[in-house]
């Protein structure tokens, strides 16, 4: 939550910045990136409080945790993204089509202090996001990303205006950088819908729940392995399957030990659902014990 609290603070100043700049120095690219930027401090306030709501325990009403709020901020601060970019795609449109006077070269230095700092923030930003495992943090991320690719846009489009003399190139700037936008947010909407489907995470985790499960005393191979992602968090539901001669007290034993070697060798995990099933069940079912490994 901290990484969403300095990108706020950031894009506070850098939107103010780059408006005023924009507004003075006759730059509707300048002014397009401080709209993006100040659509940053929304979403950056969304993932902050959609952080928060998702790292609160399970209580009566949502057993299974909050996590899911986390996904939910990743789609809205998606979609914040998508506004932002129709809304600069149609002011580029007009400013193309009606002429305006020539952007102020001391928009250009603004812009270079303005990359610098997104560059730092992205690289920040990211790498909380792949320890964490956040899909709101690394959209945020992206957010900084889409921001640095947008003042790039302005910056490239300002020198054009000022050193062919054509004011429309800033338009063209803002145009093309709305395009970016456009592509960043659908590229960050889709594992947040992704996840909020319970698609099935990568295989590595799945394989590494198999591995583990199966090396537990008794335990002679699993029928169904089924992982899903909730917030930073991960629910296995596991059928293990052991002989059909044991007692209920032992395949009760063998099963809360599955569960206990999971949580503990795999922290991401945080609830472990496991169903002992007899091997007989399992063959009248038409498997053999020996295509455990390659069941769903």
């Amino acid at each position: 939550m901290q990484s969403s609290r300095t990108g706020i603070f950031a894009n506070s100043a850098l939107s103010v910045i780059k408006c005023l700049a924009g507004l003075l120095g006759h730059s509707f690219a300048l002014v397009a990136d401080g709209l993006e930027s100040a659509a940053d401090v929304i979403s950056g306030l969304i993932v902050y409080y959609g952080l928060k709501i998702s790292a609160k325990p399970p209580d009566a009403d949502h057993p299974y945790g909050h996590g899911k709020a986390e996904p939910i901020a990743a789609v809205i601060v998606g979609l914040s993204l998508i506004a932002a970019a129709v809304a600069i795609i149609m002011e580029a449109i007009h400013g193309i089509r009606t002429p305006h006077p020539l952007p102020k070269p001391y928009t250009l230095v603004v812009l270079a202090g303005v990359l610098v700092v997104k560059g730092f923030l992205f690289r920040h930003v990211a790498g909380i996001a792949d320890k964490i495992g956040s899909t709101a943090v690394r959209g945020d991320a992206w957010h900084h990303r889409s921001d640095a690719i947008t003042s790039g846009f302005a910056f490239i489009g300002i020198s054009t205006a000022l050193l062919r003399g054509w004011a429309a190139a800033d338009d063209w700037a803002a145009l093309g950088a709305a395009l970016v936008i456009l592509y960043n947010a659908t590229r960050q909407l889709r594992p947040a819908f992704l996840e909020l489907s319970d698609r099935a995470p990568n295989p590595t985790l799945e394989s590494r729940v198999r591995e583990i499960a199966g090396s537990v005393h008794n335990v002679i191979g699993l029928d169904k392995c089924r992982v899903r992602k909730m917030g930073f968090s991960y629910y296995v539901d596991l059928h293990v399957i052991v002989m059909g001669n044991l007692t209920v007290r032992e395949g009760h034993h063998i099963g809360h030990e599955v569960e206990a070697r999971l949580l503990k060798q795999e922290p991401q995990i945080a609830e472990v659902l496991v169903h002992v099933e007899p091997e007989e069940e399992l063959v009248d079912k038409g498997h053999s014990v020996r295509d455990w490994e390659q069941m769903p």
